[in-house]
């Protein structure tokens, strides 16, 4: 994953129980707590219903969520 805040919100799901469940319940209450571009939301959101975010690692997720778009910038 290459963007800040797509790292982030990956992170914060898989070391929270309240943000998980949160985000099980209503993706985008959470999606809007973090800085994301709409195609970040976008990527997030089909991640999740192809893959189920919540149940997947975070490896699963690096190789699904598409970091070969213009949307991605290097983490710093």
């Amino acid at each position: 994953m290459k963007s800040q805040a797509l790292h982030e919100l990956v992170k914060k799901i898989f070391s929270d129980e309240r943000t998980r469940s949160q985000f099980e319940s209503n993706p985008d209450s959470v999606l809007s707590q973090f800085n994301l571009t709409e195609q970040e939301k976008r990527a997030v959101l089909s991640t999740h219903a192809k893959l189920g975010l919540i149940t997947g690692n975070s490896s699963q997720l690096e190789t699904a969520i598409d970091t070969g778009g213009p949307w991605v910038a290097p983490v710093p």
